[in-house]
């Protein structure tokens, strides 16, 4: 089932979220609707919190199917980077929560994470390029942050602006 999906400025984006206890049928199914959201988004990342609820989940999945890559969904129950590189990557980032905002953000190139898969069994990975840059993004959802955080104050006032903006404007649209 697709679950609409939060639009900053809103409080429950900025939270700090729950570890998930233990995997039960509603987490999974939970985890089901995320991928649908996201892929119809259509997008490459999404974390519980975007779609506001609390709980530490997110799912990606940055295969290039244009490119003759396989779908890679992801479901990560508790994320957590475990090592990250010195060497930086910089990518054009942008946000399901945050429509039609793109910026560059500076992370780290390289990032091992440690979850809990869907059926609970303990995961790790190393991630390179896009792939780490977005289950960095997402991680950060989980901790309340935006990669719009990573702007200078006035670029990422300008965003918020337009986000407030675009909110009314949706209002409008379904009063």
């Amino acid at each position: 089932m697709k679950r609409p999906i939060l639009i900053h400025p809103d409080p429950r984006l900025k939270k700090l979220c729950a570890a998930v206890p233990d995997m039960s049928d509603e987490m999974r199914a939970l985890a089901d609707d995320m991928l649908e959201t996201m892929y119809d988004a259509p997008g490459v990342g999404l974390a519980a919190p975007q779609i506001g609820l609390l709980h530490r989940l997110i799912v990606l999945d940055c295969a290039k199917p244009d490119e003759g890559e396989d779908q890679r969904p992801l479901v990560m129950f508790n994320p957590q980077i475990v090592a990250s590189s010195d060497e930086l990557n910089v990518y054009e980032e942008g946000c399901l929560s945050i429509p039609d905002q793109y910026a560059e953000v500076t992370r780290p190139k390289i990032v091992d994470v440690e979850w809990m898969d869907r059926d609970g069994n303990a995961q790790r990975e190393t991630f390179d390029g896009l792939w780490a840059t977005c289950v960095q993004h997402e991680i950060d959802h989980l901790d309340g942050k935006l990669f719009i955080d990573y702007l200078k104050p006035l670029k990422r006032q300008m965003i918020t602006r337009k986000m407030v903006k675009l909110k009314k404007e949706r209002a409008r649209e379904k009063a």
